[in-house]
């Protein structure tokens, strides 16, 4: 168990992470041109009235004031109160966490069967038509942005077909399945494509290695060898660049979520952005960069439990 001994001091670096995250996040938010106040009034918008919303909400104070009055509220749980929803921010950031999960868990789930499937059959079929057809596909799913994907993914499949709905999130949970497979299935295409060139390099590699070699050597079956010893070996450095894309994907959703209608972390971003409500922008900055650190953590924990050898 001394191999996991990082778990134990490894929270402790990432807070400064989280706040160095949390100030770039605040500077920035703020250099957006336009006042929440007068965007929120519109044309109703007085000197006395944009005064009063800024003073209600805060935004007259120095900068350096509302910073530390935002960690102050955060480290009770209070991120404040939204400009443009009127309610608590954390209540409404809550509200859309499950679409966003939903989401990232499926796309997640879709892109490692599809890259172990496909990375082993062009493994195993080094040079064959069978690896050509993998590598064109990984290519293809590099060159393609996701929005693009998705919105001709959307014409086939709920335009011209009429197998899954164009947009929403549904109400019940085979309704809500119904829903997100094509938008799950529209960020596995892209993030597979990552991982399959990864993995089938790396299994190419192991299946040349000595052990293989020796393995082959005392009669042991192709299929074992690779299923026993090249496979867990191949899947520490993709579990890491897992982990990496994972924390892009989180960030990604915006793109999809906005192109399929999902209620989710990302359309709420974009709209709080467009309206400068500074509270759910922070917050939101804040749930993926907590969740990005967060899965970057279990990466180290699943490659050190699945390599003995590493050491964090």
């Amino acid at each position: 168990m001394y191999r996991f001994r990082f778990v134990l001091f490894r929270p402790l670096q990432l807070v400064p992470v989280l706040l160095g995250i949390s100030a770039i996040t605040f500077v920035l938010v703020r250099s957006i041109p336009g006042d929440p106040a007068r965007i929120l009034l519109g044309s109703r918008a007085t000197p006395e009235t944009i005064a009063q919303i800024r003073a209600q909400f805060g935004l007259d104070e120095p900068l350096w004031l509302q910073f530390v009055y935002f960690l102050k509220n955060l480290v009770h749980g209070d991120m404040g109160r939204s400009i443009l929803y009127k309610s608590e921010v954390l209540g409404i950031v809550t509200d859309r966490i499950e679409p966003t999960a939903v989401l990232v868990a499926g796309s997640v789930l879709l892109a490692v069967v599809f890259a172990v499937s496909l990375s082993a059959l062009a493994a195993t079929h080094k040079g064959r038509a069978t690896d050509h057809l993998v590598r064109m596909f990984s290519t293809a799913g590099l060159g393609f942005p996701a929005f693009w994907l998705g919105i001709m993914l959307m014409m086939v499949f709920s335009v011209r077909l009429e197998l899954f709905p164009v947009s929403g999130y549904g109400d019940t949970p085979l309704d809500r399945l119904h829903h997100m497979l094509l938008p799950c299935l529209t960020v596995a295409l892209a993030l597979s494509a990552v991982l399959t060139r990864n993995l089938r390099a790396s299994m190419i590699a192991q299946m040349a290695s000595d052990y293989a070699t020796a393995a082959r050597a005392r009669g042991l079956p192709d299929r074992a060898i690779f299923w026993r010893h090249v496979l867990p070996n191949s899947i520490v450095p993709t579990v890491n660049l897992l982990a990496i894309n994972i924390g892009w994907l989180i960030g990604g959703t915006v793109v999809i979520e906005s192109v399929f209608s999902i209620p989710g972390m990302g359309q709420l971003l974009v709209r709080a952005i467009f309206s400068r409500d500074y509270m759910v922008v922070q917050a939101v900055a804040m749930v993926f960069a907590c969740a990005s650190v967060l899965v970057n953590f279990a990466a180290d924990i699943a490659t050190v439990a699945i390599d003995p050898r590493v050491k964090l």
